[in-house]
């Protein structure tokens, strides 16, 4: 089957919906299918304001059409709510075509973060709007279902689909000698307001803070935290190896829909601290390592006492295999 997946966020960019999108694909090809990508490298773009690291396509019609209608897929995904997505989107309705979406990111609560003047109702209407026309409605967890009918969006069409984290290097990492004092607390994201790193910044701990990402906020929170490590931006086997040689990863945000990077640290044996938030909760929560707690120097300290190979048994129920099954099971062909 050839599938056609309209995207605003695909590589050069690293996060967890490439990840997703990528990894998906990838099983599906190696099943015999054809997978094609329509992104943001095939426009002109501009870098979206306050986030940097997202390309918005401009002069996307009517090439999307043009795009899609060269390409004649059988089945087509739209995987985010930017101009490729809505401009596919439109002409998947124009043309009577079945389409099906994924809903990867709360925008409408970055937006209270990054513009506050913007009611909040604006933007639910909008993801609500969108993702209703679409025949199914891939979510990540069941927690954001709840939270996506609070706002609109169809209950009857949403389906769980889930995440893996047994990818390139976090298979087998190699562990390095990190030279810093233990317990090392690893955070590794973007470094933004949005992932809540500063709840992670201000916790009074023994041992080292390291922090991996780049974001906005870096300058600013190096120069306010000086004794804590920031090395930047680190991937495949380098991120997987600092994973490995760290104590516990230390996720503050209540914002992601899902966490991929909880489950790349479970796969390299490393347990995770987290609010009770949809994402971890979904997660970890109930499980024999749940360490979520609404005080997150709690959490961190409960998962100091977390085994490795109790995370690394947990990690082997998601695999990016189960990922690709379920989007494959619930596109929606048009012919």
């Amino acid at each position: 089957m050839k599938i056609l997946i309209a995207t605003d966020a695909y590589y050069p960019q690293v996060n967890g919906v490439v990840r997703t999108l990528h990894e998906t694909g990838e099983i599906l090809k190696s099943q015999g299918h054809t997978i094609e990508y329509l992104t943001p490298q095939l426009f002109l773009t501009f870098p979206m304001p306050k986030y940097n690291e997202i390309r918005l396509s401009i002069n996307v019609w009517p090439r999307v059409g043009n795009l899609i209608k060269r390409i004649n897929p059988d089945a087509i995904h739209i995987a985010t709510e930017g101009p490729i997505g809505t401009m596919a989107r439109r002409y998947c309705i124009k043309n009577n075509l079945k389409f099906t979406t994924s809903f990867h990111t709360r925008f409408d609560k970055y937006l209270k973060l990054y513009f506050p003047i913007i009611p909040s109702k604006w933007a639910e209407k909008f993801l609500a709007n969108f993702h209703n026309k679409a025949e199914r409605i891939l979510v990540t967890t069941e927690t954001m279902r709840k939270e996506l009918i609070d706002i609109g969006i169809d209950n009857n069409k949403m389906v769980t689909w889930t995440r893996g984290g047994n990818h390139g290097a976090f298979k087998n990492p190699n562990k390095i000698d990190l030279p810093h004092k233990k317990p090392i607390w690893i955070y590794v994201g973007r470094v933004a307001i949005e992932k809540n790193i500063r709840d992670f910044l201000e916790l009074e701990l023994e041992g080292t803070k390291i922090i991996i990402g780049k974001g906005p906020d870096l300058k600013k929170l190096k120069k306010e935290f000086p004794n804590d490590h920031f090395l930047g931006e680190k991937t495949n086997g380098e991120l997987a190896s600092h994973f490995a040689s760290s104590d516990v990863f230390v996720f503050p945000s209540k914002t992601d829909t899902f966490g991929i990077v909880v489950l790349e640290s479970l796969n390299c044996g490393t347990p995770v601290a987290a609010y009770p938030v949809p994402g971890p909760l979904d997660i970890l929560g109930g499980t024999e390592i749940d360490t979520l707690d609404e005080d997150l120097k709690k959490s961190a300290l409960k998962a100091l006492k977390i085994s490795r190979e109790d995370c690394l048994k947990f990690a082997k129920k998601y695999s990016w295999e189960e990922t690709a099954r379920i989007f494959f099971e619930n596109i929606s062909p048009n012919n």
